[in-house]
């Protein structure tokens, strides 16, 4: 049941994600919507890599093992979103103090934010990222 619950919720998070990188402008190239398998292998799994395939957006699953964490790095110019689907974990983003996450919780991490996300459940954790470049202020 789990594991049915989990493969909705990815597949409903990606078709948002695919229908979300449609040109903004009329002037811009024209994206095509896209599908495929979520499968993937490893702790990282890239899903959407940005242009050419979507207008600037990234995403991507990432599992955790208890104890491992994905290491810091910053979203430079970018704001992150991490949809938990399952599991427990923390947050650290530059600056403020760790914040806890599970299943079925979103996190959103600023632009211009070192941060690190580690596993401190006993079972997997696993969450979907969304990368999107921060408005340019035109």
């Amino acid at each position: 049941m789990k594991s049915c619950f989990m493969k909705s919720w990815l597949l409903a998070t990606a078709a948002v994600l695919l229908f979300a990188a449609a040109p903004i402008h009329s002037h811009e190239q024209s994206y095509q919507p896209l599908w495929f398998h979520l499968e993937c292998s490893g702790s990282d799994c890239p899903l959407l890599r940005g242009a050419p395939q979507t207008a600037g957006m990234r995403s991507g699953f990432v599992r955790l093992k208890p104890g491992q964490s994905v290491g810091e790095h910053s979203t430079q110019e970018h704001e992150e979103a991490l949809v938990v689907l399952q599991g427990q974990g923390k947050a650290v983003v530059e600056g403020r103090e760790a914040m806890a996450i599970s299943s079925r919780m979103l996190t959103y991490i600023p632009p211009r934010s070192r941060h690190n996300v580690t596993n401190t459940g006993t079972e997997m954790l696993e969450y979907v990222y969304v990368v999107a470049p921060i408005a340019s202020g035109k």
